[in-house]
């Protein structure tokens, strides 16, 4: 089930904010785990189980980690763990990549299991992971009642593309939440501006990708374009759906983590991952890059961890050599600006920005290549290889057809919005107006995206690929 659908906005939803208000306190939590249970089995049931098992087995593994904390058992415990859950991931979403690179490196024809990829397991498995780790760590307690952890890993708002939400962050709030108008008001919010990002913006972008895939007619201009296009939908794409997550977490009582911090506004590749998809970015961080040493240990084994951070981190978005490629590549970008670069960075006010975004606008044309042939192409179109003309007659076209879009998502991809309203709002005048016009101005842009969404006219979430 989709946000951006009907059947969300206008069934599903509804019904479950009705149960969970009537439901007394004791059960809130099961009527959200039953609730999430519906949501993922609606378009996928028999994953359900998967899911099922993965936090039955973090459950008992939490609880035994805990019970021999401190010793070798422990170690062991913590290791059985992390294999299993790493167990249905590879199984899930890398055993044909392993097969199909198997048998073009041994000339075999192992046949492919061709397995639908579970909706949502890239994200579940690393809020497993994550709370087992911090069982073991210590930095938390086990959590005794199995409704309580189920609610956590499956809560419908982040379960399918998140953000990567810790126990750590929410383990209180499973237990003790306030409930307030202004939390649900800001909540709701947050959902219907995320939902603006996805249907009037992402998906907007989606059609000009596909309006470039389809065309014959290319040009530098118009590979350039796709770049920016592409970019700026997964930006609103996957940021509208956390801002949807968030806002619909603050309806039910929690606060989730922030995901996205304006990223296109980075002076270097190193600020960029500190504001781009931030709960990965620190999950990395906190559960690989540092237990392998961070950058404690020497200069060259610095430098490896980094490669192996990056490497995996490509990786977990997709079984892919485009998928890994686009780590190593940030992970080259990270390296140079460590040893080198970020000091004169720091430095250049405007060139750094122009750096970054052409940094980030090719990286994001590896991430979209499906294979080597397209990336080549692409590579090609970008730098004029081949005798493509600078600017044609259909780049024309579509740059004037989607030149308000284009523009919104530009503005909208910086904070310039923000501290307009900031500074309307320290006005008594400017709050009042804003008191007035925010509920009217948020309930015509629902009706605006519902008549988008009853006409048919938008594309799934892209993270739900990866």
């Amino acid at each position: 089930m989709l946000f951006s659908s009907v059947p969300f906005l206008y069934y599903f939803l509804p019904a479950v904010l009705l149960l969970y208000a009537i439901a007394p306190k004791f059960l809130k939590n099961t009527v959200l785990l039953l609730a999430s249970l519906v949501f993922y089995a609606w378009g996928e049931p028999r994953y359900v189980v998967v899911m099922l098992i993965s936090i039955l087995l973090g459950y008992l593994f939490g609880l035994l980690i805990e019970r021999f904390r401190g010793t070798g058992a422990a170690k062991l415990l913590l290791f059985l763990s992390v294999t299993s859950s790493l167990a249905f991931l590879i199984y899930f979403k890398y055993a044909d990549f392993f097969i199909a690179n198997w048998n073009a490196v041994t000339g075999l024809s192992v046949p492919l299991l061709e397995i639908a990829l579970p909706i949502g397991i890239s994200f579940y498995t690393f809020q497993i992971l994550s709370y087992t780790v911090d069982v073991y760590r210590g930095d938390v307690r086990a959590q005794k009642n199995p409704i309580n952890l189920a609610a956590y890993v499956a809560l419908f708002p982040q379960l399918i593309a998140g953000p990567i939400v810790r126990y750590s962050d929410i383990d209180r709030q499973l237990s003790e939440r306030t409930h307030s108008l202004d939390q649900t008001a800001q909540g709701i919010r947050r959902f219907i501006l995320g939902l603006g990002k996805k249907i009037l913006i992402a998906d907007a972008f989606a059609a000009f990708c596909s309006d470039f895939s389809a065309s014959n007619e290319k040009s530098v201009l118009f590979f350039w374009l796709y770049a920016v296009a592409f970019s700026l939908q997964i930006y609103f794409d996957f940021s509208g759906y956390s801002d949807m997550a968030i806002g619909l977490g603050k309806i039910f009582g929690f606060d989730f983590l922030e995901n996205f911090n304006y990223p296109f506004i980075s002076g270097s590749i190193t600020e960029f991952w500190r504001r781009w998809h931030m709960s990965l970015g620190s999950w990395f961080r906190d559960y690989v890059y540092i237990p392998l040493g961070g950058n404690r240990v020497s200069r060259w084994r610095g430098l490896f961890n980094i490669f192996v951070v990056w490497m995996l981190t490509g990786f977990w978005h997709g079984a892919s050599w485009n998928f890994i490629f686009w780590g190593l590549f940030f992970a080259v970008c990270l390296l140079i600006e460590k040893l080198w670069l970020l000091p004169y960075l720091k430095k250049a006010r405007v060139w750094n920005h122009i750096y970054v975004l052409s940094l980030v606008l090719f990286s994001f044309v590896l991430f979209a290549s499906e294979d080597m042939g397209t990336l080549l192409s692409n590579i090609r179109g970008l730098f004029g290889i081949g005798g493509l003309p600078f600017i044609s007659a259909p780049t024309l076209y579509y740059l004037r057809s989607y030149a308000v879009v284009f523009v919104i998502a530009l503005v909208g991809s910086t904070p310039i919005v923000k501290k307009i309203l900031i500074a309307i709002q320290k006005k008594p005048v400017g709050e009042k107006a804003l008191n007035l016009v925010e509920p009217i101005a948020l309930a015509a842009l629902l009706a605006v995206m519902t008549g988008y969404l009853v006409d048919g006219s938008f594309s799934p979430f892209l993270y739900f690929r990866f």
